[in-house]
Order: C-alpha cells, then structure tokens, then sequence
C-alpha cells in the first residue's frame, strides 16, 4: 500500500529535526556530511579493476610514484564516493579493509570542534589529489579520515566522468566491521558528532542526520562489509549471474566477494 505523501514528508521531517536535535547535543560539531571513500589493500590492482569492472565501476584517477609502479587508485561510485585502493607492496601487509573516510564541508572548524571534544586529528593539510584531509586513530588503532573536497582537485575535476550506465549500485548504504569495546567506539563516534545506538547485532552508528550512510561496529571476529544501495535486488542479481560472480542470497541482500575475499553486500532502497 503506497504510504500518502504526507505521511511521507511528516516522516522525514521527524526524522531529520531528531538527528538535528542528536547533532545539536554534540557541542555544535559541525555536521559530517556523508562517507568520502572506503579504502582496501589489493594484492593486484589490474585483478581488482576488472572484478569492479564487471559490476560497473571504472577508476577515475591513481597515482605512480617514479619509479612507474601504481601507489593508489581510486574507483568510482558517484561523484562523491569512491573506492579507494593500495597495492600490496610487501607480504607482511594484510589485504582487505583499512579505513573509512569521511567528508565534511567546512574541516577546519570540525577539526576545532572535536578537539575540543578530546580527539587528536592531525593538522588539516592539502592531500596529493588536491582535498583537504586530517586523520587520526581510533580506539582500535585504525585510521580514521575526514576530507573536505576543494574546487580543482582530482576528485571536483572528475564530477560526471566515469559513470558508467552499468553501475550496479550509484551510493554506498553502510560500512560494518567489528570492534572489542563498542562502549569505548560509541564515546569516539559521539565524539566525532554521530549518532549512536544500540541495535541488532551491534552499536549502529548514523554518519549523517539522515538515516544513511550509517557504519555498524559488530562483535570481534565477524568480518568488515561494504553495503551499497540497489534500486532492485532481482535486477542486481540478474547482473552478478551475468558477470558470471558468485553471490550468496537471503531475503532482504545480495553478497559476493572480491578477488581477496572483501564482502560486498547489496540491499534494496530508492537512491537519494
């Protein structure tokens, strides 16, 4: 039954004037305004492009050192989130998820503001693709980025390209992945302005004052996943089997892997 439109719009508004409210409350940290990027280590670019290829995603730029070699590519998802990709470079190096970077409008007031709060950022400096970024650890040690897209960077420069028609899923829905203490990650996620609450299967964390992009700390030993937002889950599969990928159905998502065993998942809603 279609919910009238009303409704609808009086839903929303609950929604956005409760995560208002929550920001508010965090000492006037200035909004984060969704998740920038989402980065990995490969152990082959070449091999990662043309899995990502399949579920069409196309790099838009990386970066070579002198000596020729690729250090980094980033691939696509829309013109404000992307994948971001590290070759292994030695065989001590684990493969798979390492950081989620976020994106905030105006980072040297944020970075202000959640150091007063108790956080550590690093000083906001111009990155190599020509953003503004700070970073810092987390409780558990992993890097954790903000970044603020400026006007002639590679990311601003590359707005409308490599879109491809075939992409699988235009926007990233969440990120999971586990921590050992979820009272001290809610503590560093509120520190940083987010909403946190208790869930289903762990601390479900909102980025935004919207109900996604969101992140979901989980308990120690379940592995790091990446959803994306599909406008149909029946059309998404049609397109895996198509690209002759593996995927592993229930009800409510679609998973597969990439080549070094990094879960994807794919749910069902109407893109932003």
């Amino acid at each position: 039954m279609a919910i009238p439109m009303k409704t609808r719009w009086l839903s929303s508004l609950a929604l956005a004037v409760a995560g208002a409210v929550s920001l508010a409350g965090s000492a006037q940290t200035p909004a984060v305004t969704g998740i920038a990027h989402v980065a990995y280590r490969v152990s082959s670019l070449d091999t990662e492009q043309a899995f990502l290829l399949k579920l069409g995603y196309r790099q838009s730029f990386g970066f070579t050192a002198k000596d020729g070699k690729v250090t980094e590519i980033f691939v696509k998802i829309n013109d404000r989130q992307f994948f971001e990709f590290y070759p292994q470079t030695e065989a001590s190096q684990p493969l798979g998820w390492m950081h989620v970077c976020y994106e905030n409008d105006d980072i040297a007031a944020y970075v202000a503001a959640i150091t007063a709060r108790g956080l550590a950022p690093s000083p906001v400096h111009k990155a190599g693709a020509g953003n503004l970024i700070t970073a810092f650890n987390d409780p558990d040690g992993r890097t954790t980025e903000f970044t603020q897209y400026m006007p002639g960077s590679r990311h601003t420069l590359d707005r409308g390209l490599h879109l491809l028609p075939n992409r699988i899923a235009p926007e990233i829905e969440g990120v999971e992945f586990a921590v050992p203490d979820r009272s001290v990650s809610r503590k560093f996620y509120e520190g940083m302005g987010m909403v946190a609450t208790e869930a289903a299967g762990g601390l479900h964390v909102r980025v935004t004052a919207e109900a996604h992009p969101w992140i979901q700390l989980t308990p120690t030993g379940s592995k790091p996943r990446l959803l994306l937002r599909v406008a149909s889950l029946k059309a998404a599969e049609k397109q895996l089997k198509a690209a002759a990928i593996k995927v592993k159905k229930d009800k409510k998502s679609l998973s597969i892997t990439d080549p070094d065993g990094n879960i994807l998942v794919f749910v069902e809603g109407e893109p932003r």
